[in-house]
């Protein structure tokens, strides 16, 4: 057999995607941002297509258009700033201009719906600008900074450590659920093991990849590993009330892109932030 009992997903053709999904970020950064900026961008608007979808499922209409147009131009927008001028701050104009436009148009197109359920729809479409793009853009951010690939892949990789050494020893030692009624896997001791593997890992990385202090990089796998658990307990949040086991079957083995992003997208902001106040 295949599928693991735990997960319920065929493992060969999770990793077999996880794989090629890793080979696409590494070789983007490695040799052309640009391409990871477009991957990120795609990412990003399909998360949008599948919370969207999962919103409606609640009974909220957000104003998909809008946003499934608005959320890559942001993020190519805001990256093609910075780099054209060389000074990251003009990026965050472009973020901001790009929401707010985002915003505008999404209560423009859902005004001649009438009335009813107005208010809970133009809701709809606030929190799906706030969860992905504005949490998303955090990643041009950093890639449009001093050392950005570098920044990236630091960010990056302490989700994942986290991810692992959560499992492991949740598998292991876990005993104390977390939050039993959103995520029933997750528990204390896993969510212990995941944070400190996160902070070796970061602290590892941080100061090869940065040659920043070792204790700068323990701080990142310790606000990273955080939020990025954050993120995976708010995805969850939002499948059980729309009733999903996965967003989507985009990525075999894997389920939806927001399966994959869930962690990284809350976790980005901490990051850039940590690196933009520590890191040279």
């Amino acid at each position: 057999m295949t599928t693991t009992r735990r997960t319920g997903r065929n493992l060969p053709v999770a990793v077999a995607t996880g794989l090629v999904l890793g080979l696409v970020v590494v070789a983007t950064l490695v040799w052309w941002n640009w391409g990871f900026v477009l991957f990120a961008s795609l990412g990003l608007t399909l998360g949008v297509w599948e919370v969207c979808g999962a919103l409606e499922r609640c009974g909220m209409h957000p104003a998909r258009w809008p946003l499934l147009i608005g959320t890559p131009l942001v993020m190519v927008g805001s990256y093609a700033a910075g780099q054209h001028s060389g000074e990251p701050k003009d990026a965050q104009w472009i973020i901001l201009g790009g929401l707010a436009l985002m915003m505008i148009a999404s209560l423009f197109v859902r005004i001649p719906g009438g009335t009813k359920g107005f208010v809970t729809d133009a809701a709809a479409s606030a929190f799906v600008i706030g969860y992905l793009p504005l949490l998303g853009s955090a990643v041009a951010l950093m890639l449009a900074g001093n050392n950005g690939a570098a920044r990236i892949l630091c960010f990056i990789v302490c989700p994942i450590a986290c991810d692992t050494g959560a499992y492991a020893f949740g598998s292991l030692f876990g005993r104390h659920k977390m939050a039993p009624s959103i995520s029933p896997a997750k528990s204390w001791e896993g969510f212990a093991g995941g944070i400190v593997l996160a902070m070796i890992v970061g602290a590892i990385t941080v100061h090869l990849v940065l040659h920043a202090p070792i204790w700068v990089g323990i701080v990142l796998g310790l606000v990273v590993g955080c939020t990025g658990v954050l993120g995976d307990l708010v995805e969850s949040a939002i499948k059980r009330d729309a009733g999903l086991k996965d967003m989507s079957h985009l990525l075999p083995g894997h389920g939806g892109v927001m399966d994959r992003l869930d962690s990284l997208l809350v976790a980005a902001p901490a990051a850039w932030l940590v690196m933009y106040l520590l890191v040279v």
